[in-house]
């Protein structure tokens, strides 16, 4: 229905624009070859459009056929949007333009000025709103890859990200069956002494003998269920790790550390994740910050335990290589969760700063859809979001390129014709001092006249021609910026000067 209509309106224009029966035909088998042939051949209707601009060189009635403007601007832009290469439509463009030259040479009555009009319309007509369509289909094939690759990518992110969580997990698991494992064997241990030990009656032992069983097939049955959870080795840090040791070895390693720790009231499991926070912290600064002095601060109440570590800017720049993926951060966010606590990383000053804060006594904190994008922006830029950057970056160059080529080329043809124009106009300049002194009769050949004909002349007044005599038309001396242009035309019969005349726009 968009074709039936847009063939309808361009061929009201030929029909209302086209003074003779000859331009209507040929406009409406223009209009109709590119209509028919846009959707499915679209460089073929783009050829049938272009071909229509060769039309504006005829001396249409002196001229430029308007309806050739209106086809071309639909077509180059449909063409834009359906043709999957450029350069048909660029071989096709400069084609029709070579084939102008000799066409206005011969054919249009202001010769080079024709072809400049041409090219005009060209570019106006054809190259800028090729160029606007090709950037609405870049635009549209970039939106639409680009949120494919962020689905992926985001896919791909989350899936890495839920791994770092799961193997945070396995690690709390291996914790929990080492301590509770160690626990429940040592209750097993007693309840056999006690089984075993004088004094007690039937009743007593048979209590303890079932107190032991228990114990031990709840110490195998902790090992089968959180045995599948450990994927990896099991660590090979304590269970109850010492802060104090820890932030002695990163000492001995060449950290600088100003560390101020105190956990004696902080529960096991908020002292292991207090532990946790202080290790990744020190390795995100041997790994990233090298050189660069850490302040530790671990402190604890009696309802929860705050610890932050800050790093200033490292002396000499981060270590080449390839960036951090940030999955230490990401299972120690998950540990901190699980515990009931928030975590919060991030630039500080230069530097980079972790932040904890492990309530004693709280169930796990919810994951919500805001705390893993809060999570995500403090790790950095995901790359589906550095992608999407990429592919902006992209529409707006198209964008940027559909503007400014069609003004470049419109500067260089104004250019170009420009001084055409002007050589022209002055090498075709005739002295008022040699035109009066012109006698009829005289021959041509003893005439000293300029090289070149005025090509740019008035296109009324002229008086009428003697029969028989080829006319030569020179300048008057007149400036070029008159709104009106002056002529003297010269006309020759058998070699010799037949008639001498001057005239103008206005009159004769």
């Amino acid at each position: 229905m968009l074709d039936v209509l847009l063939g309808l309106f361009l061929a009201f224009t030929v029909v209302v624009g086209a003074p003779s029966y000859w331009e209507l035909a040929g406009g409406l088998v223009v209009v109709a070859g590119s209509v028919v042939t846009a959707r499915r051949y679209p460089a073929v209707s783009l050829g049938i459009a272009l071909a229509g601009t060769l039309a504006v060189p005829f001396p249409y009635g002196d001229r430029v056929p308007v309806w050739t403007v209106f086809v071309l601007v639909a077509m180059s832009y449909q063409a834009a949007l359906r043709m999957e290469r450029a350069r048909p439509a660029l071989l096709t463009g400069a084609a029709v333009s070579l084939l102008g030259i000799p066409l206005s040479l011969l054919v249009g009555p202001d010769g080079l000025g024709d072809w400049g009009s041409m090219m005009a319309i060209l570019v106006f007509a054809g190259l800028s709103p090729w160029l606007l369509g090709r950037y609405v289909r870049v635009r549209g094939e970039l939106a639409r890859t680009g949120w494919r690759r962020a689905e992926e990518m985001e896919s791909r992110q989350r899936l890495v990200a839920d791994q770092a969580r799961l193997r945070e997990r396995a690690r709390i698991a291996s914790d929990m069956h080492d301590s509770l494992g160690h626990e429940l064997s040592l209750i097993a241990v007693r309840a056999a002494a006690l089984e075993v030990a004088g004094g007690l009656d039937d009743v007593q032992r048979d209590a303890a003998a079932e107190l032991r069983t228990s114990a031990a097939a709840a110490t195998d049955r902790l090992r089968e269920i959180i045995g599948v959870l450990r994927e990896d080795a099991a660590p090979v840090e304590p269970v109850q790790g010492d802060l104090g040791e820890l932030i002695s070895r990163a000492r001995a390693s060449g950290l600088l550390i100003d560390a101020r720790v105190d956990s004696e009231l902080a529960p096991p499991m908020v002292a292991r994740a207090a532990y946790r926070v202080v290790q990744e912290a020190l390795t995100n600064v041997a790994k990233h910050a090298p050189g660069a002095a850490v302040t530790v601060r671990v402190t604890s109440t009696g309802s929860q335990t705050s610890v932050r570590v800050v790093n200033a800017p490292p002396p000499a720049g981060p270590l080449p290589g390839a960036a951090s993926g940030h999955l230490g951060l990401i299972g120690l966010r998950e540990r901190v969760r699980l515990v009931g606590g928030t975590l919060r990383a991030g630039p500080h000053e230069g530097g980079f700063a972790v932040t904890a804060t492990l309530p004693h006594d709280a169930a796990p904190v919810e994951e919500t859809p805001e705390l893993r994008e809060a999570a995500d922006d403090e790790v950095g830029q995901s790359t589906s979001a550095r992608a999407l950057e990429v592919a902006r970056r992209d529409v707006r160059r198209s964008l940027f390129q559909a503007v400014a080529v069609p003004l470049a080329l419109f500067g260089v043809l104004l250019a170009v014709s420009g001084i055409a124009f002007l050589y022209q106009w002055n090498s075709s300049e005739l002295p008022g001092g040699v035109y009066d002194r012109l006698r009829l009769g005289q021959p041509r050949a003893e005439l000293t006249l300029p090289e070149r004909q005025r090509a740019a002349r008035p296109v009324r007044g002229e008086p009428p021609s003697v029969p028989g005599a080829a006319c030569e038309y020179y300048g008057t001396g007149r400036s070029w910026l008159d709104n009106d242009y002056a002529a003297y035309r010269l006309c020759f019969a058998d070699g010799k000067l037949v008639s001498k005349d001057w005239f103008t726009e206005g009159g004769s």
